[in-house]
């Protein structure tokens, strides 16, 4: 049985309690003048890649993106991502997990979330220029390491989230209010969502563990993203169903059980309702 890769971050200059959370490395390094093909695969840390130039494709949870010159790239922990870069692309490729980054503060807890909400962002030379002048630094401590390097590194993260959301804010609309309340809720549901799939799949039960009611929870999905919050635990379990189907050699009965179901007909009527195939003919068809 195979299951899904599962990568932790690689720094050859081991160091304890440090290399293993967190890393940064320069794009044109790493590529060393080769083409980077990568299968699908997962992470267990935050992922950020940022690029001056690009070229390639990047696939994440089964969505296809276009490498492109000024482009960031943002995955949570847990996401599949399958990713082709060509020789001649430059950035930072940034990997950290929550045991190095895990400010105390809900404000900086709440930058982290959103800013890795979307997984794509086009950013202009003038934006692009200012978030790389940030990573340059972080580079450049990484690499001294002077005392108290990883103290400067945390707080410029900080930063980077920051100016990162400001580019995110004045994408929309001036005229659009949003329900900062709502919001953070609805992020933390989609937090619970990732973390207890397997084990709860009814609405009350993620009502009951955000303290409020069905009827609370199903108007902050609504307001949110258009959506109830049955169709989010539906749309989740099938995306994390594909993710086994597609990177695994499990069997069906053993994806079913690993999601919460203990019979497999069920959760193949399931699958097959939202998406239109068999679990079998979806991993035929798609892998």
């Amino acid at each position: 049985m195979k299951d899904i890769p599962i990568r932790k971050i690689k720094n050859p200059k081991k160091e304890p309690n440090f290399s293993e959370n967190f890393s940064i490395r320069n794009v044109r390094d790493l590529l060393a003048g080769e083409d980077m093909v990568q299968e699908l695969h997962r992470h267990d840390f935050f992922y950020i890649l940022a690029l001056e130039k690009g070229k390639g494709s990047h696939e994440i949870d089964f969505t296809s993106y276009k490498v492109c010159d000024h482009s960031v790239f943002f995955m949570r922990p847990g996401q599949v991502h399958q990713l082709t870069l060509k020789s001649q692309c430059t950035g930072y490729l940034m990997e950290f997990n929550s045991d190095f980054y895990h400010p105390l503060d809900k404000a900086s807890n709440q930058h982290l979330r959103k800013v890795s909400s979307k997984n794509l962002c086009q950013l202009d030379a003038n934006r692009l220029k200012k978030l790389f002048s940030i990573l340059t630094y972080i580079f450049q401590e990484y690499c001294e390491k002077k005392e108290g390097y990883q103290q400067v590194i945390k707080a410029n993260l900080g930063i980077f989230f920051i100016e990162h959301l400001r580019h995110r804010q004045n994408e929309k609309s001036s005229s659009s209010r949003v329900n900062h309340y709502a919001q953070e809720q609805l992020e933390r549901f989609l937090e619970l969502l990732e973390t207890n799939i397997s084990s709860h799949k009814q609405v009350s039960q993620y009502a009951d563990l955000m303290n409020i009611s069905t009827y609370q929870l199903n108007t902050i999905t609504k307001s949110t993203v258009g959506k109830t919050c049955s169709d989010l635990i539906d749309e989740y379990t099938i995306l994390e169903s594909k993710r086994h189907l597609l990177a695994t050699s499990k069997q069906i009965n053993q994806i079913a059980y690993h999601l919460g179901y203990q019979d497999a007909s069920y959760f193949i009527r399931f699958f097959k309702k939202h998406t239109g195939y068999s679990p079998d003919a979806f991993r035929h068809n798609f892998r």
